[in-house]
């Protein structure tokens, strides 16, 4: 029997996946939105987390304890091709299966098979964009300046934070915006929300 547990932040499509996987034999299936409500510590340990590409941000901790300690490297992570930030992070959280969200339901089962034993799974759909998502432009300063600015804060204020001068912060800005090709800071904060960079 595979245990796996479904982590996703919309009720329905969480309810929607667990059914899906329930009607697989050989599968027993637990679900939980990604901030950890509602977890039963029964539930845990499981052998495979099928988790939303865009929930990888909270669930850092579930049932008190790290998340990777409690799942293991065992996720298989649902994502988008024209999201290959989230991609990345995933990969770098130790996902070991890809799946597009589009993807059919055979395609989500036959992922959870083979992480459930330690292999690795690619859905094709995704090949190119997990590529693309190591070819990040921004280095981790210009993508933090980003961050916060995507977070509504001036210059100054990250030039605070960041412990920076302002023209630094201006800097780094100006050179995030150029190598996204956005018109102006507002659209490099669009281009690499989009991507799935912040």
């Amino acid at each position: 029997m595979v245990r796996v547990l479904v982590v996703h932040d919309a009720a329905l499509l969480r309810s929607a996946l667990v059914q899906l996987l329930r009607s697989v034999d050989g599968l027993e299936v637990t679900a939980m939105p990604s901030r950890g409500d509602d977890l039963d510590e029964n539930d845990l340990p499981v052998d495979v987390c099928v988790v939303d590409g865009d929930c990888l941000d909270g669930v850092e901790d579930i049932g008190g304890a790290p998340f990777r300690s409690r799942c293991g490297v065992r996720l298989v992570v649902l994502g988008a091709p024209e999201r290959p930030g989230v991609l990345r992070r995933a990969y770098d959280s130790g996902a070991l299966g890809f799946v597009d969200l589009d993807a059919p339901s055979g395609v989500l089962v036959a992922a959870v098979h083979s992480v459930a034993k330690g292999e690795r799974f690619l859905d094709q759909r995704l090949a190119v964009a997990l590529l693309r998502a190591s070819e990040m432009p921004l280095t981790a300063r210009e993508l933090t300046v980003v961050a916060r600015a995507a977070q509504g804060a001036s210059n100054a204020e990250i030039a605070v934070s960041l412990h920076l001068s302002r023209g630094t912060v201006r800097n780094y800005m100006a050179s995030a915006v150029r190598k996204v090709g956005g018109r102006n800071r507002v659209d490099a904060i669009r281009i690499v929300q989009s991507a799935g960079w912040v």
